[in-house]
């Protein structure tokens, strides 16, 4: 399982020209699953990403979570983020996980990450084209692979 997260300042999804969710500040997750994923990535992930500390305190430093800044969690699919672009110049998506395994996962994702945070968190609509409109906050965007946990 794979996550590209975003500090944001706000971020929205829209679909066919209409928002379809919206957060304030908080982080914006484009999530990746592959097939191999199990309860224990989507766990690990969750916990990860909640407990991060990528939001400023009073002296200025990365010291804070999302859930100590009261913050909000937009999670957004994105099966490219599992492109491999070791051959050609076209990417190869095969180790991205197909609907029927992805979309368990993703929904399981989504539920840990409520849980953890206690609040409601946000998403895209699973396999729709979705226009996302973000301001970074920082920019600070990190990269995050459950298989490979440096």
């Amino acid at each position: 399982m794979r996550a590209l997260i975003q500090r944001v300042k706000k971020a929205s999804v829209t679909i066919e020209g209409k928002i379809y969710s919206e957060i304030n500040q908080g982080l914006l997750v484009l999530i990746g699953i592959e097939a191999e994923d199990t309860q224990e990535d989507i766990d690990w992930l969750a916990g990860k990403i909640a407990k991060m500390r990528i939001f400023s305190d009073e002296n200025d430093a990365m010291n804070l979570s999302v859930q100590d800044v009261e913050g909000e969690c937009l999670v957004v699919s994105q099966f490219t983020l599992h492109a491999s672009t070791k051959k050609g110049n076209r990417p190869s998506f095969i180790k991205a996980a197909r609907p029927e395994i992805a979309i368990p996962l993703y929904e399981e994702f989504i539920l840990q990450l409520e849980n953890i945070t206690n609040k409601k968190v946000k998403t895209g609509s699973f396999g729709a084209m979705m226009d996302i409109c973000l301001i970074n906050d920082g920019p600070v965007t990190i990269w995050i692979d459950s298989k490979n946990r440096e």
